[in-house]
């Protein structure tokens, strides 16, 4: 693991398009609630930086069915027992305090992509229902007003995946592990 591979340049351009929308989108998120006046600038500025967000998604969720084979979700989405079974030796390599380190993303590693990857999912999803049906200056009710609650819920799963994201990128590196490198140029 020492000599690290590095992704292809379309992986790297849709990570880099995922950090900067989705950081973006959580910080702007801050300033959306606005939409209940006629005046809505912090709302209007977050729907288009989550818009641009959805169409980072939509990239790379093509690219996790047709991209390289190391970010196809077929080969690192922990839904068989196999990579299920990677995830708890992780867990308890952890609990034991040494670092688990796989290739790509496989065991914890590969859970922790694939439920940041659904939390960011469903806030695009959820906001893009709301770019066409939330009018500004009105009350959200109905379905409407359930998605919106849903979509609210979702920073909290977005930053915790970010923190451990980004901790486990730096854990690795101090640990002489520098997985970064991957997405360097």
């Amino acid at each position: 693991m020492d000599a690290v591979s590095p992704y292809d340049a379309g992986t790297r351009h849709i990570h880099l398009l995922l950090a900067l929308f989705g950081i973006a989108a959580l910080i702007s998120g801050q300033f959306a609630d606005d939409y209940r006046r006629a005046a809505h600038k912090g709302f209007d500025i977050h729907r288009w930086i989550g818009l641009g967000m959805a169409i980072a998604l939509a990239l790379r969720i093509v690219w996790g069915f047709a991209g390289p084979p190391a970010v196809r979700f077929c080969q690192w989405v922990p839904f068989t027992l196999h990579r299920l079974v990677m995830v708890l030796q992780d867990l308890r390599s952890l609990l034991a305090l040494r670092l688990p380190v796989r290739e790509e993303h496989q065991g914890l590693a590969g859970l922790i992509q694939a439920i940041g990857l659904a939390a960011f999912f469903w806030m695009a999803a959820s906001g893009t229902l709301m770019w066409f049906y939330l009018e500004p200056g009105t009350r959200a009710t109905g379905w409407l007003h359930t998605v919106k609650e849903l979509h609210e819920g979702g920073p909290p799963v977005a930053i915790a995946y970010v923190a451990i994201h980004v901790g486990a990128v730096l854990v690795h590196s101090l640990a002489g592990h520098p997985v970064w490198r991957r997405m360097a140029p």
